[in-house]
């Protein structure tokens, strides 16, 4: 699965445009390098996503193309 529809599908973003430009303006790392719209997600990877000062660091657990809202967290957890 594309990284901007992860995580747009996990709802760590709002929506998928905000995600892909999220990638687009480097604010999203996978495994410690920035990564593209594009990047295929996998299980086991470590995304880093930058809110302004924050910056929310989370392990993927389940990659699925649709989810319900109260299950979309069991999809990642979060790293301190």
């Amino acid at each position: 699965m594309r990284l901007d529809k992860y995580l747009k599908v996990a709802r760590i973003i709002k929506r998928r445009t905000v995600a892909n430009d999220a990638c687009d303006t480097e604010h999203v790392e996978v495994n410690g390098r920035r990564a593209k719209a594009s990047y295929d997600v996998k299980v086991g990877d470590v995304i880093s996503v930058t809110f302004g000062e924050r910056t929310l660091r989370l392990r993927v657990l389940a990659v699925k193309e649709s989810v319900a809202k109260a299950d979309a967290s069991g999809m990642y957890e979060i790293i301190e």
